[in-house]
């Protein structure tokens, strides 16, 4: 699977009755409680980044994934945008691409 796949999944699960799909039920929750969850998974991915535990980094790593790209489904902003500004970002040194920011 890639994240085009899952990103579409999810897209498609914006619409599915919230009692028989998680992911329809944190969209229904709004695009703040989405970002909420977002910034759980991903603290919960640094401890385990510091705690050094690969395993647990890994499943946490999907979590942050999976819960970025329902953040952006709930704001409707299409993956292909955000893979588009990191291929122009990466025409660029990143020394240069903060210094533009």
């Amino acid at each position: 699977m890639t994240l085009n796949d899952l990103y579409d999944t999810i897209l498609a699960r914006k619409s599915a009755d919230p009692d028989s799909s998680w992911t329809a039920q944190l969209l229904a929750k709004g695009p703040e409680k989405c970002a909420e969850k977002f910034g759980e998974e991903a603290i919960e991915a640094i401890i385990e980044a510091v705690r050094d535990d690969k395993p647990a980094l890994t499943s946490e790593a999907a979590d942050v994934l999976y819960h970025l790209l329902v953040m952006l489904a709930a704001r409707d902003v299409p993956l292909n945008d955000v893979l588009a500004e990191l291929a122009r970002r990466q025409s660029q040194s990143g020394i240069a691409e903060k210094a533009a920011r």
